[in-house]
């Protein structure tokens, strides 16, 4: 996978804040995407799918 193209996705936590800060790393197509990627995923921390947001890597 190219470092150039890899974005951190940070988890904003569920609503009592748990498993804020747990990452995951991915990639995105910048031509095609132009705004910052918001996504639900597991979070192994909450135990539950949570909100993840695109930050700087």
């Amino acid at each position: 996978m190219s470092q150039d193209h890899l974005i951190k996705l940070v988890s904003v936590g569920d609503e009592k804040g748990v498993g804020k800060g747990h990452t995951y790393y991915s990639t995105k197509n910048k031509k095609s995407v132009e705004r910052k990627i918001e996504v639900k995923k597991y979070n192994p921390l909450a135990k539950k799918h949570t909100v993840y947001k695109e930050k700087k890597a």
